[in-house]
């Protein structure tokens, strides 16, 4: 039964993030028409009530907002550029995972045709949409987030960040990054750890205590970058050295990989060999800049 407070949403795209989101808009009673390029996605959501639509310019056609789920930047052209003419006039969400200029330039296209647009990262995987800890960044337009806050608070947390279009996508990319690279210091560290017949599981039990302690130095890591001043009584770069060295020895004994720690090492050595062997770790992520 669809709820009258709300206006029609068309959701393109229907991969599992797509399929969850449009799985908490029908469950909120939300009026919503799904589209996905290819048949066979829809049954379970047109069964509790969404509408099919054959064709993108059918789905968009009487839609309050439309929110892109796709795969890429090329794929939200391939959809949207034949029904540019059918979405003037209209308002537009990007939720595909697109890099920050490549949303500018969605934002530019929008534009040029005369539709209202916004950006999105979403800091979420499917089965968290519509839960706790499930949260959007939205970028862009204001007035498109703020006139349909309601539906987009039914997936997560809506937080409107500026009127940059990229500025969702830049925000939601440098938190993934951080994930990413924790997770794949984990993998490195369970390598090594297996050698001496720790399991991953034990390991990961280890390591979740130990850099839940550890995430929380990450402000002070913060204020020390944005001062600028890298000086350091204990623990500087040349003493890190001595210890990540060390730690590329293990790995190398272990008959284990350093392609993950190696990479630290090689940015640790290269603040040392500038001559800031006296400066603290923070200082690493000028040879990032």
């Amino acid at each position: 039964m669809t709820n009258t407070q709300y206006s029609p949403v068309t959701l393109l795209g229907l991969g599992a993030m797509g399929q969850a989101m449009a799985a908490a808009l029908v469950k909120a009673g939300v009026p919503t028409t799904v589209w996905n390029r290819s048949a066979g996605k829809a049954g379970e959501l047109v069964a509790a009530g969404a509408v099919e639509a054959a064709t993108v310019a059918e789905a968009v056609r009487d839609a309050g907002v439309v929110i892109a789920v796709l795969l890429d930047h090329a794929s939200v052209h391939e959809t949207l550029d034949p029904v540019a003419g059918e979405l003037a006039g209209k308002q537009l969400i990007n939720l595909t995972s697109t890099a920050p200029e490549e949303s500018r330039e969605l934002a530019r296209w929008a534009a040029g045709h005369g539709i209202e647009f916004a950006d999105g990262g979403i800091m979420a995987i499917p089965p968290m949409i519509g839960g706790e800890g499930s949260a959007i960044l939205y970028s862009g337009t204001r007035a498109v987030v703020e006139a349909h806050r309601e539906v987009l608070e039914l997936f997560g947390t809506a937080e409107f960040l500026g009127e940059d279009a990229g500025l969702a996508a830049l925000l939601d990319f440098a938190l993934l990054t951080s994930m990413y690279a924790m997770f794949t210091g984990y993998f490195q560290a369970a390598a090594l750890a297996g050698t001496a017949g720790i399991s991953a599981t034990e390991f990961g039990e280890r390591a979740a205590a130990w850099l839940t302690a550890m995430a929380a130095g990450m402000p002070e890591y913060g204020k020390k970058i944005d001062s600028g001043d890298y000086s350091a009584d204990v623990q500087h770069l040349a003493f890190q050295k001595a210890a990540v060295d060390a730690m590329v020895r293990a790995h190398r004994d272990a008959g284990v990989s350093t392609e993950v720690i190696g990479t630290v090492q090689q940015l640790i050595n290269r603040q040392v060999e500038a001559g800031h062997g006296a400066a603290a770790f923070e200082r690493t992520i000028e040879e990032l800049r």
